[in-house]
C-alpha cells in the first residue's frame, strides 16, 4: 500500500474523510492516533464529536497540522463511558456516516475511511443495517456492492457476508458469483491500477467437492459461473479448492480471490497480516475503506493500548485508490 506515486502537491491533494465510528469504541482513539502518525500527504477531514475527541492525546496537534474536524456535537458529555453499547452511540455513528455521504456528494471529499461501528448499537437505535456495506448500498442506491478484504499479501471479495454458515449454500448462485467477480475485476483495473487482473474462484466444499463426492455446488453453480465469466473476461480461474487457491494467491499467481463466505477470507488474512488489514467497498462511485477489526469495546472500556495500524493502512489505501481513480 505504498504512497510513492500518490500526488501530494497542494493543487491536487486528495481530500480524505474519516468518520470516528461508534463513539464508545476505539474508533475515536485510533483515528487521532493514526492521523498523527501519517505524513502530510492529503487533506484529512475528521467527522465526529469534538468534545469527545478533545479528551484523546494528540487532538491538539490536529489544529497545528490544519486537519479539519466536522463537529456534530451529538455525544452527551455527562455520563459518557467508553466500552458501552447504547442506542445513542449507534445513532451518533450513523449521523457521522450521513454527514460524510453529504460531503462526498457535495464534492468536499474524494474518498472515505470509516472507523468501526457496532451493529448491536445501530440496531438498538432503530437502524436495520448489518454493517457499513449495507448502509452504503441503501444510501447510494447501489445494488452491486462488493466487500473486499485485503492486506499487503492477499485480496478477497466475498460472495456472502455476515450470514450463518449453514445458510451460505442457499445464497450462492451463478449470477451472484458473476456479479461479484465482475465488480472485483473492474475495481482491480480502475482503482488498483492492474491492467490485466487475474482472479481465482474458490470452491465452497473441501477439495472443491472432489467431482461431486463432497457436495454439488461446484458442479451446479461455481463451474457454470466460471465458464460464463471466462467467456467475458480474461484471467479467470476456478473453481479451485480454497486452500490451494489461497496459497497460489499468496504466491502472487492471482490478484484476488473470490470466496464464498466470511471466514474463508478472514482466517488467512488475519494469519498473514491482521494489523494491516483493510475492508474496501467495491462498486461505489467513490473509494471507501475501513480497518479490518471491530469496535473493541473491551479495550475501550479498560483504556488499554489500541493498535492503529489497520486504520493507517485504510487511510493509505483510500488515498492510493482515490489517486488512481482520479487519473482515470
Amino acid at each position: 500500500m505504498s504512497l510513492r506515486k500518490t500526488p501530494i502537491s497542494k493543487s491536487c491533494r486528495i481530500k480524505v474523510g474519516i468518520t470516528i465510528g461508534d463513539p464508545s469504541g476505539i474508533g475515536p482513539f485510533i483515528t487521532i492516533k493514526a492521523v498523527n502518525q501519517l505524513p502530510d500527504i492529503a487533506d484529512l477531514v475528521i467527522i465526529g464529536d469534538s468534545s469527545l475527541l478533545s479528551k484523546i492525546p494528540g487532538f491538539r496537534n490536529l489544529k497545528k497540522r490544519k486537519i479539519r474536524v466536522v463537529d456534530l456535537k451529538n455525544v452527551a458529555k455527562k455520563g459518557f463511558k467508553p466500552g458501552k453499547v447504547k442506542a445513542e452511540y449507534g445513532k451518533a455513528s450513523i449521523e457521522y456516516l450521513d454527514r460524510a455521504v453529504r460531503l462526498i456528494k457535495a464534492k468536499e471529499l474524494d474518498c472515505l475511511v470509516t472507523a468501526p461501528i457496532s451493529k448491536e448499537a445501530i440496531n438498538l437505535a432503530g437502524f436495520d443495517y448489518s454493517g457499513h456495506t449495507e448502509y452504503f448500498a441503501r444510501k447510494t442506491n447501489s445494488k452491486d456492492l462488493v466487500m473486499m478484504l485485503l492486506n499487503k499479501h492477499l485480496r478477497f471479495s466475498l460472495v456472502t457476508r455476515h450470514i450463518r454458515l449453514k445458510d451460505v449454500p442457499g445464497q450462492l448462485s451463478i449470477n451472484r458469483i458473476c456479479q461479484v467477480t465482475r465488480v472485483t475485476y473492474s475495481a482491480l483495473k480502475n482503482i488498483f491500477g492492474i491492467s490485466y487482473p487475474k482472479i481465482v474462484i474458490c470452491g465452497l466444499n473441501p477439495h472443491a467437492s472432489d467431482n461431486g463426492l463432497i457436495g454439488t455446488e461446484e458442479r451446479t453453480i461455481l463451474s457454470p459461473a466460471v465458464k460464463k465469466l471466462s467467456s467475458e473476461l480474461a484471467g479467470i480461474t476456478g473453481p479451485l479448492p480454497s486452500d490451494i487457491a489461497i496459497v497460489k494467491a499468496l504466491k502472487k499467481e492471482f490478484d484476488a480471490a473470490i470466496v464464498m463466505y466470511h471466514d474463508q477470507a478472514l482466517i488467512p488474512l488475519k494469519i498473514t497480516g491482521m494489523d494491516g488489514g483493510v475492508n474496501i467497498t467495491l462498486g461505489l462511485e467513490f473509494v471507501r475503506t475501513s480497518p479490518l477489526h471491530g469496535t473493541a469495546f473491551d479495550i475501550a472500556r479498560t483504556k488499554g493500548p489500541a493498535n492503529c495500524n489497520s486504520m493507517i493502512s485504510a487511510i493509505r489505501l483510500a488515498l492510493k485508490c482515490a489517486s488512481i481513480q482520479r487519473k482515470d
